[in-house]
């Protein structure tokens, strides 16, 4: 429905625009009066004038009723936040999300060994004598 009014949306609009364009401007009725040919045209005298006038009203009253009905198209089809309330918060992404984290209870005790681990030396004899 919407392509077929965007069709004839932009028809009503070139129609609009030859319509415009094929309209004498108002100081043409004064060389008509005084023969200059347009009493012998299609719509007489003063026909033309007033048939393309309203021909450029309806196709006007129909380029805006289109438009609105385009526009309430597209306000219905985007039911989306504006751009302010869409970016200003940060999104939260539900495709990754963590394994909770073990509280320290649950967690075995590993012996860790010291990082610096000299070799003893031997005992001496003064050592030895002591014990």
């Amino acid at each position: 429905m919407q392509s077929f009014l965007l069709v004839v949306q932009v028809l009503i609009s070139i129609s609009l625009i030859g319509l415009i364009l094929i309209q004498h401007g108002k100081g043409a009725d004064a060389g008509a009066a005084f023969g200059s040919g347009a009493s012998s045209s299609v719509f007489g005298a003063a026909g033309s004038a007033s048939f393309l006038s309203r021909a450029t009203g309806i196709l006007a009253t129909l380029f805006f009723a289109v438009s609105l009905s385009l526009t309430i198209m597209a306000h219905r089809q985007t039911q989306e936040k504006s751009l302010v309330e869409k970016y200003a918060q940060p999104k939260v992404s539900t495709e990754t999300k963590k394994a909770p984290a073990k509280p320290v209870s649950d967690i075995p005790a590993v012996p860790v060994a010291p990082v610096n681990t000299a070799p003893k030396a031997a005992p001496t004899e003064k050592a030895k004598d002591k014990k």
